[in-house]
């Protein structure tokens, strides 16, 4: 019976060893000939487990990307990061349209490999370790789907709590500067009106209208609309 190595576990995306008892190196991967002579099952697990191997950089890759989109919602730049969010997003998508066929291959595999595989061989262990790489991709995709649709909700709210912010401050300035519009065009029509020719009322005017806008505007800040 060939000598087959212990399969790697895999943890928040690091490999551990079964005997974790005793700290040793990582063996260094097996040359084509070791590789064949253990047996065309050990040669499909490595095949298969080195394929989802390649899996889990591009997973925490993908996870640097989200902290960054995070930081940059709440550092101001929302209107910057919604391309960027587009992209992540679209990047999970292809993602999980290349791990979900995986599943039933990996089912079916796991009932008919006695068939095609050395019966002498205990590889069960190793294609559970390969069912269990696949889980936990598929889990970190579920979750890094759910928290880039956060982010994409999140970032809306905050473009439109900053939207509603210059409208409260536009409509504030409008009512401002309405009141002294009115007076601007009494004064101004070509008809007669009181103190027309009297530099006095001119003053009288202006002193009104310097009076109106100080105090909306202590108003206004008062309530916090400015």
């Amino acid at each position: 019976m060939p000598n087959l190595p212990k399969p790697r576990l895999r943890r928040a995306g690091r490999r551990e060893t079964l005997a974790a008892a005793t700290p040793q190196a990582e063996p260094q991967a097996p040359n084509v000939e070791q590789l064949f002579s253990r047996g065309s099952g050990y040669l499909l697990y490595r095949l298969v487990d080195d394929s989802f191997d390649y899996c889990f950089p591009m997973l925490r890759k993908i996870g640097n990307k989200l902290d960054a989109l995070e930081d940059g919602i709440f550092e101001g730049r929302s209107e910057e990061v919604v391309r960027d969010i587009s992209n992540v997003k679209q990047e999970i998508i292809n993602f999980r349209k290349v791990i979900r066929p995986q599943r039933p291959v990996l089912r079916d595999l796991e009932k008919v490999k006695q068939r095609y595989l050395a019966t002498d061989l205990d590889l069960e262990i190793y294609f559970d370790d390969i069912v269990d790489a696949h889980e936990r991709i598929w889990d970190m995709l579920e979750n890094y789907k759910e928290v880039v649709e956060a982010l994409a909700e999140t970032n809306e709210s905050v473009i439109s709590h900053r939207v509603n912010d210059i409208l409260r401050v536009l409509t504030s300035i409008s009512v401002i500067v309405l009141p002294l519009t009115l007076l601007a065009s009494i004064w101004g029509m070509n008809v007669r009106v009181p103190g027309e020719q009297s530099t006095t009322a001119f003053w009288i005017v202006v002193g009104v209208m310097v009076a109106l806008l100080v105090g909306m505007v202590g108003y206004f800040r008062r309530r916090g609309w400015l």
